[in-house]
């Protein structure tokens, strides 16, 4: 078929196998993109309706690029489109119609990261425990290691091995009452509400099942317990599920990734067809090489190998340095030598590393030697203040209930609302059963409020009042109303109030009017625009921003990038630093469990395979920790990597002075580990 000469064999396999269990096993660099959209292509051509097929996949940026590959292999005469969507995306479209069955509201707010820790500091403080004995934000992972692995508030103090637990559990349930009670959820309520919902009701179960005939899961090493038992909920009737990913790239244990998913498909979904992509297009014979050596090292694996197009390209290097300055300066200088002299791009260039604590040396020399370079995968625009508070106001007009919005905005900019005031008002609210704007709202006689704070509450209540009406009458003119908003409340004034520096005010005034473009670029795009669809479209964005990241990738700008951050993309040269113990792998995981050893070793794969032309592999020999120089041991995936004998110890070898840039410029790139002098 002349339509599937682009793809090889096995790519054209998967893309015509049309029915049943389908596993693709897609090793990096294989094409899996390519396959799936394929595969949606020759479904609608063999018949299929496209809205009866389910695309799902994890990252709103994975999903557009799904749909545009489609259409375009599709071409504009088909009118219908599969529905492409994140996990949580679909489920919020589920909640949206049937959630009122819960007893939730239709329009239910979601909460970020920001809103759930002030909920989870408001449960803690209900129970009386200080921030010095639990930190909202680590009750915030407790609560979503439970909610990803299923356990509901009732049971989560079954769960608990000590007291930190048990303090988590009970405000647990505090927190989640309190979510209900403003008429809100959280990202992982979104699946977890919705497989209540289906067990709860079957007939809702049975309408979304009877919407779909197709099911395809992108990424599937990286689904959860919720989200494989939502699979098995969609599929049960027809069993037409393919599934695409690679157990080689699990990477995401820590948050609830459970790579047994992949590994015992067959086992789960009779019949399966397993299909292996393992042509790599992306890495040369060398650095594939050390990869598959690596990757072999792990237990229960897939049997795969990924196999080069790319051939005799350099050798993989390995350097070892005195510490982790030397390390930072000399690659630094290299890469200033090859942009330079050799006219590479900064874009060319990546640095990954483990922890986020490890780019400092390579930031200050960075900037000593005044090359362009870019943290990716910093502050998010939506974890601006300025934008948190204005989102704040908008999430209050969308749905009043929501307490956490509505106290971040109370006296924000300043209106003479202080914390005692708030205060009175919210335990006045509690006391009667309502809730704090309804409690604003209809302030009993009897409570008493000095003169100017009674006038400002009323101000601010007409405020809302007028604000809410205004959206709601005219959500074709969302942009205008909102930027009118910003003006009422007088929000440049409170920057001002805020930063003393021009440079600030001028940077925080353009993160408001970046927020005021991005509502009149949604109504523009939307069909039906209302205030609530642009709250939602914007919890569901990727927790690391999409918009921001593809500015920093875009840049002409070396990349830093931590290993996770740095999954699904690909630069000609690469350099994977701090290749030490306690680093890669992490001290978490080689006092943990051979589990998390095998999933830190696919880091360093996933690491390995970003890299397209040159990889070049360092550590230190000693590292500053908590203020004292320590020695360092190098890390065991570098003899795995290299089939060094495994009772080296090189830590004695004095070779660890770096050589002069001239001498490791791309004239000599294809040293290999040997020549390192540090595994010999």
């Amino acid at each position: 078929m002349e339509r599937l000469a682009h793809l090889n064999p096995p790519q054209r396999l998967a893309a015509t196998t049309l029915a049943g269990p389908l596993l693709v096993l897609a090793g990096a660099g294989t094409g899996k993109t390519r396959v799936i959209t394929y595969r949606m292509a020759e479904l609608i051509r063999s018949g299929i309706a496209p809205n009866r097929i389910l695309s799902v996949t994890f990252t709103n940026k994975a999903a557009r690029e799904m749909k545009e590959r489609t259409s375009e292999l599709l071409g504009k005469k088909t009118r219908a489109k599969p529905m492409v969507s994140t996990f949580h995306s679909f489920c919020v479209k589920v909640l949206r119609r049937e959630i009122e069955a819960l007893g939730y509201p239709k329009k239910f707010a979601i909460y970020d990261r920001g809103d759930q820790e002030s909920a989870a500091r408001r449960a803690l403080r209900e129970i009386k425990v200080s921030d010095k004995q639990m930190k909202p934000g680590d009750l915030i992972n407790r609560i979503s290691r439970w909610k990803m692995g299923g356990v509901s508030p009732t049971f989560a103090s079954d769960n608990v091995e000590n007291d930190s637990d048990f303090l988590a559990a009970v405000a647990y349930r505090k927190y989640q009452n309190f979510l209900r009670s403003s008429g809100a959820v959280d990202f992982d309520d979104l699946l977890l509400l919705t497989i209540d919902l289906f067990d709860q009701f079957p007939d809702v179960l049975s309408r979304v099942q009877g919407a779909f005939d197709h099911l395809q899961i992108d990424e599937y090493q990286d689904t959860n317990g919720v989200q494989f038992r939502l699979v098995q909920q969609l599929v049960e009737p027809h069993n037409n599920l393919c599934v695409v990913g690679d157990d080689d790239q699990s990477i995401y244990g820590w948050r609830g990734a459970d790579v047994s998913h992949i590994l015992n498909f067959h086992q789960h979904f009779e019949g399966t067809k397993v299909v292996r992509l393992e042509d790599n297009y992306r890495c040369t014979d060398r650095i594939l090489e050390i990869a598959n050596r690596l990757v072999r090292n792990n237990p229960g694996r897939h049997d795969k190998k990924l196999i080069p197009h790319k051939m005799s390209g350099p050798g993989v290097r390995y350097f070892k340095y005195q510490d982790e300055t030397v390390e930072a300066e000399s690659i630094v200088r290299e890469i200033a030598y090859l942009i330079k002299e050799l006219d590479a791009q900064p874009r060319d260039f990546a640095v990954l590393f483990r922890t986020n604590e490890q780019p400092r040396p390579l930031e200050s020399e960075f900037r000593r030697q005044l090359v362009p370079y870019i943290v990716v995968g910093g502050q998010s625009f939506f974890d601006r203040r300025e934008t948190r508070d204005l989102m704040a106001y908008l999430k209050v007009l969308a749905n009043p209930s929501d307490e956490v919005s509505m106290r971040r905005i109370i006296n924000t900019p300043a209106r003479g609302i202080g914390t005692t005031t708030s205060q009175k008002l919210l335990e006045r609210a509690v006391r009667d059963g309502q809730t704090f704007w309804t409690g604003m709202k209809n302030r009993p006689a009897d409570l008493k409020l000095p003169t100017r704070a009674a006038t400002s509450v009323d101000a601010f209540v007409n405020l809302i009042q007028r604000y809410r009406n205004a959206v709601q009458q005219d959500p074709e003119a969302l942009g205008e109303t909102i930027e009118s908003l910003v003006d009422a409340i007088r929000y440049d004034d409170e920057i001002d109030r805020q930063y003393s520096e021009d440079d600030q005010r001028v940077a925080r005034r353009a993160s408001v009017r970046e927020l005021i473009d991005s509502v009149y670029d949604y109504t523009r795009r939307a069909d039906e625009p209302s205030l609530t669809e642009y709250l939602q479209e914007s919890a569901l964005t990727d927790q690391v921003d999409e918009s921001d990241k593809d500015d920093q990738l875009a840049g002409n700008s070396v990349k830093l990038m931590t290993l996770h951050a740095s999954k699904g993309l690909e630069f000609p040269r690469v350099y994977l630093v701090g290749m030490e113990e306690g680093l890669l792998p992490h001290r978490r995981s080689i006092e943990g469990t051979s589990a998390q050893i095998a999933e830190e070793r696919r880091l360093a794969y996933v690491g390995i395979t970003r890299a397209q032309d040159y990889l070049t592999l360092s550590r230190a020999m000693a590292r500053r920790k908590f203020g004292k120089t320590r020695p360092a041991q190098p890390s065991r995936f570098l003899r795995e990597m290299f089939e060094a004998p495994p009772n080296i110890n090189d830590t004695d070898d004095s070779s660890a002075t770096p050589q002069p840039v001239e001498e490791i410029s791309v004239a000599s790139e294809s040293l290999s580990i040997a020549e390192s002098g540090d595994l010999q």
